[in-house]
């Protein structure tokens, strides 16, 4: 089927405010059945009375239905209870007064009557039946948009949990790839030939790529400082490997704000990326340009491209959305990616724990 094909027949699947205009006509037949049996006596007190009851149905039914909706835009359940209750309450009681004079004062007009009877004791009692029918239509609209963001919670911590897992994983099978072990291996072997002090450092910056791997695969978020520090670790055995084929800057550990945070081994995955996915050579080296903006507090990773061909078992392309995807539940701020004809950027949120 045609991905521009509707998907049922507008006859099989009714419009929503056709729906909705079905359902009020039938509560308002039946709350005028039970509320005026002396009416069926009368045909134009039967129709005088549904009107108005259906008048009083949809007026309040739209008025608490729209709050909701406008409510859910400024002020979740989830961030601020109390004040959405009591914003709840406030806008459901002020709509629903509006709704009912409105309707009372077309009541009046319409038996040509004094508008200043609006405010007479009889009106005023008669407040009763409409404010029964608000606080049913109230309760019903609000439970059901606390509901609805309830599930969506739900819903949104079992996709957290699934892309946390895999994102793990990716990381996992990236760093313990056999290729990464192979290339580490034999470049140590030559070090350990050559330059046996190089070659403890070698070892020593490989554990330690390995521990924050265990350790920080676990942690939803990590200072920046820590993940500096790896990155420096893993560009290090990188080094050995590429010599002057590869060209990095980042900032030092220490100028990074202890507040500062990112999730784990975002970093990392960029660099492999970058290394992955072009070209080295002494003669057209790699730059990879690591450069954090305290200000705007976000951390830009740029590469010079020279793209190289990967086959399937390569490259899954799920590095990167899921890197998204997991920032998208710790902040709005979104993982801005450009691309253009000399360089990949990558530009990440850092997160605050102030």
């Amino acid at each position: 089927m045609s991905e521009y094909a509707p998907a049922t027949s507008p006859l099989r699947a009714p419009r929503p405010w056709l729906r909705l205009m079905v359902v009020l006509l039938l509560v308002s037949a039946i709350i005028s059945f039970f509320t005026c049996l002396h009416c069926f006596d009368n045909p134009q007190l039967l129709l005088i009375n549904f009107t108005l009851t259906f008048l009083y149905t949809a007026g309040l039914w739209l008025a608490n239905g729209y709050s909701v909706d406008w409510l859910d835009k400024y002020v979740g359940w989830k961030q601020a209870p109390a004040r959405r209750m009591v914003l709840t309450l406030l806008v459901s009681l002020v709509g629903s007064l509006a709704v009912i004079m409105m309707v009372r004062l077309g009541y009046i007009l319409y038996r040509h009557q004094d508008p200043a009877r609006l405010f007479s004791a009889q009106y005023v009692d008669g407040y009763v039946f409409p404010l029964v029918i608000t606080v049913i239509c109230s309760l019903f609209m609000h439970s059901r948009s606390f509901l609805l963001g309830w599930r969506e919670a739900l819903v949104r911590n079992e996709r957290l949990q699934k892309e946390m897992a895999q994102a793990e994983a990716e990381s996992l099978r990236q760093q313990l790839d056999p290729h990464f072990m192979f290339n580490a291996l034999n470049a140590l072997t030559s070090l350990v030939e050559e330059e046996p002090k190089v070659a403890v450092r070698f070892i020593r910056q490989l554990s330690q790529v390995y521990r924050y791997v265990l350790d920080a695969r676990q942690r939803e978020v990590v200072p920046l400082a820590d993940e500096l520090e790896f990155a420096q670790s893993y560009l290090f055995l990188q080094n050995i490997r590429y010599g002057d084929a590869l060209h990095v800057t980042m900032p030092r550990p220490a100028e990074v704000p202890p507040h500062a945070v990112v999730p784990p081994l975002s970093l990392q995955l960029l660099l492999e990326n970058a290394l992955k996915h072009n070209a080295a050579s002494s003669s057209q080296p790699l730059h990879l340009h690591i450069t954090l903006d305290e200000a705007a507090r976000t951390l830009t990773v740029r590469n010079s491209l020279r793209p190289r061909r990967l086959g399937p078992e390569e490259s899954l392309g799920i590095g990167l959305p899921n890197l998204t995807a997991r920032y998208a539940h710790l902040t709005a701020a979104p993982v801005v990616v450009e691309h253009t004809e000399q360089e990949f950027v990558v530009t990440l949120p850092v997160l605050s724990l102030v």
